[in-house]
């Protein structure tokens, strides 16, 4: 819950219920916030997460771990396929380099899934 308020105050309430965005945080080892970036802004139904860029980034700040959030402008929650094949994705690219993909969230204005809440991480 502490996370998802964090990331909502990230979020431009103007444009949460409008266009989908996805930001990362990145964590050092004691799961401290070194910093977020927003990867993506889109549209109406859909955003890009090149997960090239948020390793890339991870790897500059020295990140172990990594939280994406990405918000859903329709309300639904629920992951869509695409959803989590981005999650397994980008959890098994960052296992590579020894980050840890710590959640996932899908957010709207007033609601959250987690990923790893819902034990698909």
């Amino acid at each position: 819950m502490d996370c998802y308020k964090y990331i909502l105050d990230i979020f431009d309430k103007d444009t949460i219920n409008l266009r989908e965005d996805a930001i990362v945080l990145f964590l050092n080892r004691a799961d401290r916030i070194l910093g977020c970036y927003r990867i993506s802004s889109g549209s109406i139904t859909g955003t890009v997460v090149d997960i090239r860029i948020v390793l890339g980034i991870a790897l500059k700040c020295l990140a172990c771990g990594i939280i994406l959030a990405h918000n859903h402008p329709s309300g639904e929650i629920n992951p869509s396929h695409q959803d989590l094949e981005l999650t397994k994705r980008l959890k098994d690219a960052a296992k590579l380099m020894e980050i840890s993909l710590l959640d996932h969230l899908i957010i709207t204005s007033d609601k959250y899934y987690s990923f790893a809440d819902e034990g698909v991480l």
